[in-house]
């Protein structure tokens, strides 16, 4: 059983930056993979971006287009999410997830363990 919470959601300008955090905690919480989603009112949920458990393997949704990056501090039992020129179309309810087995994969049903979820706002 892995647990996550997520924190650095917020209201921020378009053009801003923000920093979400994914912290873990339950098995050797180092040795798995975490995908970023997001879900907007309306919206099916969507792949943001994907970190393997070292840390050397990274995907992006096509919608990215450099803005975002994932990392991760196994040490903290941590992966971040840093969003820089934020958009208003990237609103959203965002959550971090891991699956029980295997690597990160862009779909929201291969996850077994979720967050709660953060609310990040870009106003314009």
């Amino acid at each position: 059983q892995v647990h996550l919470v997520e924190s650095g959601g917020g209201l921020v300008q378009a053009g801003g930056s923000l920093r979400l955090s994914c912290a873990a905690s339950g098995r050797p919480s180092a040795r798995y993979s975490v995908g970023w989603f997001r879900q907007a009112p309306g919206k099916e949920r969507e792949f943001v971006a994907g970190i393997s458990w070292s840390g050397s393997n990274t995907a992006y949704g096509d919608f990215v287009k450099g803005r975002f990056t994932i990392s991760r501090d196994n040490a903290k039992n941590t992966v971040y999410l840093q969003m820089n020129s934020l958009k208003p179309e990237d609103t959203a309810v965002y959550y971090c997830a891991a699956p029980a087995r295997g690597t990160y994969t862009s779909r929201a049903t291969d996850y077994d363990y979720w967050g709660q979820g953060t609310q990040v706002t870009v106003s314009s």
